[in-house]
């Protein structure tokens, strides 16, 4: 079976005789046989930690849990800066959580979950940060401020949490290159190994920017008769 793997000058040729087997079991065989020098990424080999995200086919996907075929080719995730070959660095990804503050601000610890509030998110607390919505987001390719899928999904975890007491002040961070910049393509739903669907929760935090006075800006693109408001910011 012959695979390409893009490196650093194109892509290589392998041909591999091994059936029936992941791209990560493939990767290991020609480090260790063919060519020593190729660099990837992996972890638990069980779809759980997320580390060994790449593109097959100019799709994401998880190189433990991906079933290669003849003639595939392999390349590094998009929209991260590749370190070499098939590793890429994930920071820029990460640090959309910290401009999101996707975090928990402070519980009230007087408010009681019950077993229907903890199962509201409990999808989404399923993340494993693999970043391959990062990967695939178009918003990216034209704004690299954009929070994107990796952290508003994360964020929306954060705000649907009845115990949070800043829910007003996490909705604010997520007003500029946020929820109203999204194209709701439904790409990074499409290739989250856990079932996210990110379209869905951006369009949850949409819902709750309206409830507190936000605007969804794109609206000033039509008829032009709008005067206030379409800054993002409350009326």
């Amino acid at each position: 079976m012959k695979i390409s793997i893009k490196r650093e000058f194109g892509f290589i040729e392998y041909d591999v005789d091994m059936q029936d087997a992941t791209l990560l079991e493939i990767l290991d065989h020609i480090k260790s046989e063919l060519d020593s020098s190729l660099a990837y990424s992996s972890g638990c080999r069980s779809s759980i930690c997320g580390s060994c995200g790449v593109r097959v086919n100019e799709k994401e996907i998880l190189a433990c849990s991906y079933k290669i075929e003849e003639g595939e080719k392999i390349e590094p995730l998009k929209n991260v800066s590749v370190i070499r070959d098939l590793v890429v660095n994930l920071d820029k990804a990460y640090k959309t959580n910290i401009k999101a503050k996707a975090w928990i601000s402070e519980h009230n610890s007087e408010v009681k979950l019950t077993h229907e509030d903890e199962k509201i998110n409990e999808t989404q607390s399923g993340c494993i940060l693999c970043a391959l919505c990062y990967s695939v987001c178009p918003v990216y390719t034209v704004n690299e401020e954009f929070l994107g899928p990796f952290a508003l999904t994360r964020l929306w975890k954060v705000v649907g949490d009845k115990r949070e007491t800043e829910s007003k002040e996490k909705i604010n961070t997520i007003q500029t290159n946020g929820v109203w910049d999204c194209t709701l393509c439904d790409g990074c739903t499409v290739v989250c190994p856990q079932g996210i669907s990110s379209k869905a929760d951006i369009e949850k935090l949409q819902a709750k920017s309206l409830q507190h006075g936000y605007i969804n800006p794109n609206f000033g693109s039509f008829g032009g008769g709008f005067n206030s408001g379409f800054d993002g910011s409350p009326l």
